[in-house]
């Protein structure tokens, strides 16, 4: 047994409770978990005592303490939990999995706080309440929504019941991700005969040859094998889109959609229980149904979302079954035999053959032209010339997680700083979980001001998925890697250029959801503005520019199965607003029955029965986007519309392309949640928004005769 002194000792020295700058990546592991959250849940505990005994209506006596207490928690939190994203191992894990009932339970009581909540109601009634700014009214009525819509409203046994249920969510949502990484993790096929995997551009063969190599087969390479093919993204896409052999392509795919759908990984069960939840969640705080609680704190409502979804879905339609019919007369006209009887995992196949014909555009031999590095400075200079920053590395100044984590810090037009990033670039199958994402790390406020005087900046994470170097080469980006870091950069520049001090409301938060994808989006349409592009595709070997001719191609090929892929999106958001207005647990119906009913209306080839992808959908029963994953159309018509701001005043107009530039940053980045994104938007277009422009960029407007 230990002492209790030295249990002290290493609470004193435990990372997770050290006053920081920067968090101490490189420090903090699984041991560090419990002692820290626990130590840190009971030091918060006395501070919201303390503060529900001496709280008044007031700024200094009620938010200034409650920004403290919920911002030391969302650092923390947040430090753990990204290294469980980045750094996944079964003792991290086991660590979280045991102190986040706690933490959870924390939550609530903040939550749920009456003297808290009576505080705010307090201030929204008072004579002094029409003085306050703009800013501070959204933090009052945000508090408010978000207590009732916690529970605080609940009496004894309800909110017993509301709590539990809250705990349970949490849990299973937890479970739910761990099974899809480790049923991706468990797919592995071993390749030893090269005419297997004929088709797969070199860059996929170095990355299967070099996962062979971590999987113990110390000999293999490139060029002779063995392979080994996984379900993670990069291999997947090049599997589905370039191997010739049509059999492996079937596996690879069918394994994808019957992810963490078996055995002691199913998430069926968890899917189901997620749902009964809500479904009760929704009901103890008398509303019909999951998707209405959902939207009570979004631009949209049910009603409206719905409506977009068909505005877009019938847009789209004819353009979708023009696409199959396509790639039937190619694929025909190819001698394949399968051309009368496409199946799911011959589109990706022959749509990359028919676009590499139409526009004479190979994914693959783009790559040489779009290396990380000057991919970034690209980006860095579009910033510099949008927005007025400058963005140079500081790597060394923070700890990190990672050998090929970078660190940038972010400064004005006076040389200050005024945020901080880290960018993590490549997959790393074994520990890191799929996709990319934009985290916060701290966010900028006044009150969290390291020296009283000037506001805490704020600092991000930019995480990826690319292909990472292999041999000599550097990591060569496909031009959708190329999108996606330019869609991550725009998240992370509305946390980081926001110059609205109060906390609670500065960079993304507080900011409705279905608006959070407005700036990421917006980046994307850069990566097809010829000056932008032509700064980053230089060639990493002979640093020729891309030639025109592609660039135009790339152009042309922008709206290239454009309906297609606007329904994939819709399938998606279909399915998740069905599911949590209309769908009944345990009835007649299963939720693999909705997704088949659902995808008639979406899906010009209905899904395999057997098709399970409910059970991958990390993003709506694990990552926050459950009756909300609209959003990403949503805040794609308004992207699209503040894009065409800059259209409107021409983009070879460098003048007024800053001028747009800087009026774009005053308004949507720089607000923060301190005001409705629909103001804002208004702000900065001078007008309501129109879904015009996104179909015109997606070439889905009717033309006129």
């Amino acid at each position: 047994m230990a002492s209790s002194a030295s249990v002290d000792d290493n609470i004193e020295s435990n990372p997770l409770l050290q006053d920081f700058d920067f968090p101490p990546f490189d420090f903090v592991e699984a041991k560090h978990v419990r002692p820290g959250i626990r130590a840190l849940l009971k030091k918060l505990e006395s501070d919201l005592d303390e503060l529900e005994k001496t709280v008044e209506p007031s700024w200094p006596k009620l938010v200034e303490p409650l920004e403290k207490i919920v911002d030391r928690l969302t650092v923390v939190w947040g430090i753990v939990n990204h290294l469980k994203a980045v750094k996944d191992t079964a003792e991290l894990r086991a660590a979280i999995e045991e102190v986040q009932p706690e933490k959870v339970k924390f939550q609530l009581r903040v939550g749920q706080s009456k003297p808290i909540y009576n505080a705010f109601k307090a201030i929204q009634e008072s004579p002094d309440w029409k003085s306050l700014n703009e800013a501070r009214k959204r933090i009052v009525e945000t508090q408010i929504k978000e207590a009732v819509l916690n529970g605080v409203s609940l009496e004894d046994d309800k909110r017993e019941q509301f709590n539990k249920i809250e705990q349970e969510l949490e849990r299973l949502s937890h479970k739910f991700s761990e099974n899809v990484l480790d049923a991706t993790k468990k797919f592995e096929k071993l390749i030893t005969d090269k005419k297997e995997i004929e088709g797969l551009p070199a860059t996929s063969l170095g990355l299967a040859a070099q996962t062979a190599v971590s999987k113990g087969h110390e000999n293999a390479t490139a060029e002779h094998g063995p392979w080994m093919i996984t379900l993670d993204a990069p291999c997947l896409f090049a599997v589905m889109q370039h191997a010739r052999n049509r059999a492996l392509r079937e596996e690879v795919y069918r394994a994808n959609i019957t992810r963490a759908s078996t055995g002691d990984l199913d998430n069926t069960p968890i899917i189901n229980q997620i749902l009964k939840l809500r479904m009760e969640k929704a009901r103890l705080l008398n509303y019909n149904n999951y998707a209405e609680v959902s939207m009570a704190t979004k631009m949209a409502t049910v009603d409206k979302a719905e409506e977009l979804l068909e505005k877009l879905r019938s847009a789209s339609w004819n353009a979708a079954v023009q696409d199959i019919e396509d790639l039937k007369s190619y694929s025909k006209s190819q001698g394949a035999l399968e051309a009368d009887n496409l199946s799911h995992w011959d589109i990706n196949f022959w749509s990359e053959r028919l676009r590499e014909s139409k526009y004479n555009i190979n994914e693959e031999e783009l790559r040489p032209y779009f290396s990380l590095s000057k991919v970034m400075d690209g980006l860095f200079k579009l910033a510099k010339t949008l927005f007025g920053i400058d963005i140079e590395p500081a790597d060394g100044l923070a700890p990190v997680w990672n050998k090929d984590v970078r660190f940038f810090r972010v400064k004005d037009s006076s040389g200050s700083p005024i945020a901080y990033f880290y960018f993590d670039p490549y997959s790393r199958p074994s520990e890191k979980r799929e996709g990319a994402w934009m985290d916060e790390v701290v966010s900028r406020s006044r009150v969290m001001s390291r020296n009283g005087t000037t506001p805490r900046l704020p600092i991000a994470h930019m995480v990826c998925n690319q292909t990472p170097p292999f041999g000599d080469k550097p990591s060569l980006m496909t031009f959708r890697e190329v999108e996606t870091v330019f869609h991550e950069f725009g998240h992370a520049l509305q946390h980081m250029l926001t110059k609205q001090d109060e906390g609670l409301v500065a960079g993304i938060r507080g900011i409705e959801w279905d608006a959070v994808e407005l700036p990421s989006q917006f980046m994307e349409n850069w990566c097809y503005h010829r000056d932008t592009l032509m700064s980053i595709a230089k060639h990493y070997e002979t640093g020729e520019s891309l030639p025109e001719e592609v660039y135009l191609k790339l152009l042309a090929a922008r709206t290239f199965r454009a309906g297609s892929l606007s329904l994939r999106q819709l399938r998606f958001a279909s399915v998740d607003l069905e599911l949590h207005t209309k769908y009944i647990p345990d009835g007649s119906e299963s939720v693999f029955d909705v997704d088949q009913r659902v995808s008639k209306k979406t899906q010009v080839i209905p899904p395999l029965p057997e098709d399970r992808f409910l059970c991958g959908f990390n993003h709506i029963f694990a990552g926050g986007y459950a009756a909300g994953y609209y959003s990403y159309k949503w805040a794609e018509v308004l992207s699209a519309d503040a894009f065409s701001a800059f259209e409107d005043v021409g983009l070879d107009n460098t003048k007024a392309v800053k001028e747009t530039g800087h009026k774009f940053r005053e308004t949507i980045l720089a607000l923060g949640g301190g005001k409705a994104p629909s103001e804002v938007f208004v702000e900065f277009r001078g007008r309501e928004p129109s879904p015009e422009a996104l179909l015109r960029h997606n070439g889905l407007l009717p033309v006129a005769a």
